[in-house]
């Protein structure tokens, strides 16, 4: 299965998130509180997805991104976010993200996303 990074600066949601990508049989590589640490844990880890929030400390989601995808253009990445403005979503679609989920959000809704991002639907 895959090799998730998880990049949110609120514990509770990375804590949700990660019981819900271990479920269904992936593996949480690290976690980041903001865009900086996220960047710099994807050039260490590669990790197969990135699972961000737009709206972090430091650098935001959609900087974040975009830096990682400067680098590795092939990287896919899931925007999660409470900012569920089609104005967010479609800044996040055009910058490079794979899908963009908002919160609160079901779990087959994540389960759906990562499939989708993997290539496994």
């Amino acid at each position: 299965m895959a090799r998730i990074l998880l990049a949110d600066d609120a514990n509770f949601m990375k804590l949700i998130q990660r019981e819900i990508i271990e479920k269904a049989g992936h593996t949480i590589v690290a976690e980041a509180a903001n865009g900086t640490e996220a960047v710099a844990l994807y050039k260490e880890l590669s990790p197969d997805l990135v699972i961000m929030d737009i709206n972090m400390p430091e650098m935001n989601g959609l900087n974040a991104m975009k830096t990682i995808l400067e680098s590795d253009n092939a990287a896919r990445v899931i925007v999660v976010s409470a900012m569920g403005a089609p104005k967010f979503i479609k800044q996040a679609i055009e910058a490079g993200a794979t899908d963009f989920i908002v919160k609160p959000f079901k779990r087959e809704r994540i389960q759906d996303s990562i499939n989708k991002a993997l290539g496994l639907v």
